[in-house]
């Protein structure tokens, strides 16, 4: 999983990673869920599913680069079913390419687990 990222910024860089991530997950929501339209049939209750998985899972930082791609497919299908603007498609699918391409940043779970390590050896006197 390490591969996936070129790193994990912190401080500032890793702040603005944050506020995109969380962006980029409740604007997927924001447009996918109304009150006013619940899902009627199985396919609707799942594409709701997956939608909201996309976005916990981007707002975590958990799996940055697979909820990413799978965030930008949900948006691009809602724009051939004719549910948002093109606008607002090719902000939110710029949002999630990014991200995926540039990684979670320091304030994600993606760090704590899949980010470097440092090894201290036990029994070696400190120089």
């Amino acid at each position: 999983m390490q591969r996936l990222f070129s790193t994990f910024p912190n401080s500032w860089p890793g702040l603005g990673l944050l506020i995109l991530r969380l962006a980029a997950g409740f604007s997927l929501v924001a447009d996918s869920v109304s009150v006013t339209t619940l899902p009627e049939t199985i396919t609707g209750v799942a594409a709701l599913g997956l939608t909201l998985v996309a976005a916990v899972s981007l707002g975590l930082g958990f799996l940055t680069p697979y909820a990413a791609a799978m965030a930008a497919i949900i948006r691009i299908t809602e724009y051939l079913g004719e549910m948002p603007g093109l606008g607002a498609t090719v902000v939110a699918v710029s949002f999630c390419v990014g991200l995926g391409m540039i990684g979670p940043g320091a304030w994600s779970i993606d760090a704590r687990v899949f980010g470097r390590k440092r090894i201290t050896l036990a029994g070696r006197p400190d120089e």
